[in-house]
């Protein structure tokens, strides 16, 4: 055994593992000690590996330096800084075959922090942005350079995903090949995938970067790879697509959504990657989110812009939402006259402030959005915002829904039922397919739930009183309808008629019922369950007569078993015949404390199944055994006499024993208490006595001539 002074105490992690504490023998060789280390991991290769201190400046042990290893250090298990120099090597050597391999390797390494570390400080990561420049005069020639070039910008993307140096660093000529893969009509798939992952990053990582990409890829060309049927292509191309819509100056995100639109993008998504015959998968999902909630957020420039009264051409716009649904009406010569009747219609529009209706849009949100929605609704869908302002003008005074009013809120509403102006979350991939099926898909979502709104409205009987009780219950109704993601927007349409003012309240009352039931039951489901355990333990205390059973599978005689009334003894005996009646406990000589008790065993666990082999085939035996196990190594052996004497026995045991009642009985037991219990507590009780017993039978009636004289 080594002194105590060679003997050093430490933990050595290894990342996606528990740690190893291990002693450390100063005078073994440092080699033979990763070797043990990493044998503890089931890991292969250990001339890969070296140790290395996980704290402070985190220097590599050596045989020189491992006598500064103190009791109490951590150390790390990580890639030796051998390997990334041989592999370095290996990949600039002149050897195709020798590069392939080293290529290869490198590409499962740089996923390890401390491996990516040495490699790029060995300048790396500059050999690997050289290939890639060089690539061009070589792809000609040189056999496997497309595998070579996959390998290569793999290890590149996870070097630089460690953050160890700056995008900003990656050189012009770098950025313009990885663009040329990305820009030609045929590569290969394993390079272009890279090539679009790298694109994003550079993106998302450097502003200069972005304006590089963006000047080196067209849209034109990023358009065509969504339309490809892998689906891995598919999703690097749109999240390309949404990390320079993301950096895009505010001012130009306009024009770029004009020019995907140009180049039929929704088309393309809605075609090729939403109406395909396969699943769409989670990172597709969230690129299609993120791409979503970018569409959306061009929305949130006129949502915070507020109405200016003053301006002449903002107030023609409303004069427009006036003269299309009072068309017919012929406008009065006298001005007095003519301002008194467009006060009139403006409060039948349903504005706030019917002298100034420009004063309601000067709330943000909603601002002019909600003045683009209506004019929307006004001319494409002229018919029903005709119908919706005509329709309430009619209605009684205190029934009629204020259109205008409505609208500003349905648009604030909308905006925050689909987050209008936030970012993207990381991991959501709550995308609406219905989205991508029209090109003002907005407006039309706007269309649909105003309609709804006026329905509900009408279906509540709602007077101006209970106008923020029916957008509740709008709110309620779209949030429901969106959970079932319909495909399109005539879906939406179905799933909101289906979802009326009365089938709201009707899930409400299930649902409330549900949650109450659940609380209930958690409530009183220990008491039942005391319940039931009592129960058991009073008929062990009745006791039950068992038969015995020889090696020929007949009747022998009798035995008794019972548990004593304070429960700490089970008492049990032989008997010649079945009794009649309750057993007392002097014929019961035999007894077993039940703080000897260990275990209860059934089926064919139980010591006699294994001893008797017809007994194991016989199913019915095999149903109705159980065994008590007690100290010092005996057992008690039960065959029970049907499936409820079965059931009442090994649940008592497992009472006296503290566990868990597991039988069918209990569990049959406790959905009819359960059930009993609740509709009790849900009866309208209040001031009623609940007898504790049953109420007596009636005596016999003195004569059974039940009959009415009808004459």
């Amino acid at each position: 055994m080594p002194p105590a002074s060679d003997i050093v105490k430490v933990a050595i992690e290894w990342p996606g593992a528990n740690a190893q504490l291990i002693e450390i023998d100063q005078k073994k060789p440092l080699a033979s000690i990763v070797r043990e280390v990493c044998d503890g991991w089931s890991l292969s290769g250990s001339e890969q590996f070296a140790l290395r201190y996980a704290e402070g400046p985190q220097l590599y042990i050596t045989e020189q330096n491992r006598g500064d290893i103190k009791n109490g250090s951590i150390l790390r298990l990580a890639i030796s800084p051998v390997t990334a120099r041989q592999l370095l090597e290996r990949i600039q050597s002149h050897g195709i075959d020798a590069r392939l391999e080293a290529l290869k390797e490198l590409a499962k390494l740089s996923a390890d922090p401390s491996f990516a570390t040495e490699f790029i400080n060995m300048e790396g990561l500059a050999t690997l942005a050289r290939l890639v420049e060089s690539g061009t005069q070589y792809e000609s020639y040189i056999p496997l350079f497309g595998e070579m070039l996959a390998f290569t910008l793999t290890a590149f993307l996870e070097l630089m995903d460690h953050g160890i140096i700056s995008w900003d660093l990656i050189s012009v000529s770098f950025i313009k090949q990885i663009a040329a893969y990305v820009n030609q009509p045929m590569v290969d798939v394993s390079i272009l995938q890279r090539s679009l992952a790298i694109l994003e990053s550079m993106v998302l990582n450097s502003h200069s970067l972005y304006q590089r990409v963006a000047q080196e890829t067209t849209v034109t060309q990023l358009i065509t790879h969504p339309q490809v049927s892998n689906q891995e292509i598919q999703t690097y191309a749109i999240a390309l697509i949404n990390a320079l819509f993301l950096k895009t100056p505010e001012d130009r995100r306009h024009e770029m959504a004009s020019t995907l639109a140009q180049k039929h993008l929704r088309g393309i998504i809605l075609n090729h990657i939403i109406r395909v015959n396969r699943p769409v998968k989670a990172e597709m999902a969230h690129q299609l989110y993120v791409l979503q909630v970018l569409t959306f957020n061009l929305l949130e420039e006129r949502m915070m812009t507020k109405m200016d009264p003053n301006d002449q051409t903002q107030r023609d716009i409303i004069f427009e939402l006036r003269r299309i649904a009072f068309d017919g009406d012929s406008d009065p010569s006298g001005t007095e006259k003519r301002k008194a009747i467009y006060i009139k219609d403006y409060k039948m529009l349903g504005f706030t402030n019917p002298v100034n209706p420009a004063i309601d849009f000067t709330q943000t949100p909603p601002g002019m959005l909600a003045l683009d929605n209506m004019l929307y609704l006004a001319k494409v869908h002229q018919d029903t915002y005709i119908r919706i302002v005509l329709e309430n003008c009619s209605r009684e005074d205190k029934h009629e829904c204020p259109f205008g009013r409505s609208a500003i809120e349905l648009t604030r509403m909308l905006c925050d039922i689909l987050q209008v102006g936030e970012l993207p979350n990381e991991g959501c991939n709550d995308f609406h397919p219905m989205f991508f099926t029209h090109e003002r898909a907005w407006e039309e979502f706007f269309c649909v739930c105003i309609q709804l709104l006026n329905k509900t409205w009408k279906e509540m009987r709602a007077t101006a009183e209970d106008f923020n009780k029916v957008m509740t219950v709008v709110r309620e109704q779209i949030t429901r309808a969106l959970a079932m993601k319909p495909p399109s927007l005539e879906q939406l349409r179905v799933k909101l008629r289906s979802l009326s003012y009365s089938e709201v309240l009707r899930l409400r009352q299930s649902e409330r019922m549900s949650q109450d039931d659940f609380h209930w039951s958690q409530r009183i489901q220990p008491e039942i369950l005391e319940l039931i355990k009592q129960q058991r333990l009073s008929r062990l205390c009745e006791g039950s007569c068992f038969r015995k059973l020889g090696n020929r599978r007949r009747q022998e005689k009798f035995w008794f078993c019972r548990l004593s009334l304070n429960h700490k003894v089970l008492h049990y005996g032989d008997l010649d015949e079945s009794p009649q009646g309750e057993v007392p406990f002097e014929l019961l000589t035999d007894t077993i404390p039940v703080s000897d008790i260990k275990a209860v065993l059934t089926g064919k666990d139980c010591p006699h199944m294994k001893e008797k082999s017809a007994l194991k085939q016989n199913k019915e035996v095999l149903e109705l055994a159980f065994s008590i196990l007690y100290d010092p190594d005996e057992a008690l052996n039960f065959v029970a006499t049907n499936k409820y004497e079965y059931c009442i026995w090994t649940d008592g045991v497992s009472a006296l024993l503290g566990k868990e009642l597991g039988s069918d009985l209990t569990r049959s037991d406790l959905d009819t208490l359960m059930s009993m219990e609740m509709k009790l507590r849900l009866l309208d009780l209040e001031n009623i006595a609940i007898p504790e017993a049953p109420p007596p039978v009636p005596k016999e009636p003195s004569t059974y001539n039940f009959t009415y004289n009808y004459g």
